[in-house]
């Protein structure tokens, strides 16, 4: 069984690291590139660090209800995740399901029988989002909205020993790929 594990903030929607739940808005092409994924019978996966919480910038409970949200916006267009994957940690609490860690991944392995080598991380940053799905042999498409573009030239040398598989524009070219590679194997 293979996933996409898309990033939230500044990959979906946002503008980067960590918008409050009651600002987070999808880009207008989200729902439609995830429909796509959810036709096409690959899983879906939310995949993000909220340090936020763990921090004391918001509770969790309103983090939930914001994917409780999120989750009714992309039902209004036919589209869905078959999960939701998050870090409430604080970076202090030097947890393992933080990205660039790989403890979500690793989960989401267990409780779905994910073959990662055959499945995709799409994310906005390279030092969290790229260096997770390369530490477990994952395919690795990086967006250029959010923070990917600051990813790709001031933060390059933060994660530069990974290349991404694939540079996107936006998060329905990043979906455009990964349905032609899947279906070129």
């Amino acid at each position: 069984m293979i996933a996409v594990f898309l990033d939230r903030d500044g990959t979906i929607g946002g503008t980067g690291g960590g918008v409050h739940p009651n600002d987070f808005k999808l880009f207008p092409q989200s729902a439609k590139a995830i429909r796509l994924l959810n036709q096409a019978g690959i899983l879906v996966f939310l995949f993000t660090n909220q340090s936020r919480v763990g921090r004391g910038y918001f509770l969790e409970e309103d983090l939930i209800k914001g994917f409780r949200e999120m989750e009714s916006e992309l039902a209004e267009s036919n589209a869905f995740f078959d999960e939701i994957y998050y870090c409430p940690h604080s970076p202090i609490d030097k947890c393992e399901c933080q990205k660039p860690n790989i403890g979500l991944l690793l989960q989401a392995k267990e409780e779905h029988g994910l073959d990662l080598k055959r499945s995709y991380v799409v994310g906005d940053t390279g030092e969290s989002d790229m260096l997770a799905a390369d530490r477990v042999g994952m395919k690795k498409v990086l967006v250029e909205t959010g923070w990917g573009r600051s990813s790709l030239t001031t933060f390059r040398a933060t994660w530069s020993e990974v290349e991404p598989d694939f540079i996107a524009p936006e998060i329905r070219e990043a979906v455009n790929w990964i349905l032609q590679d899947k279906f070129s194997e």
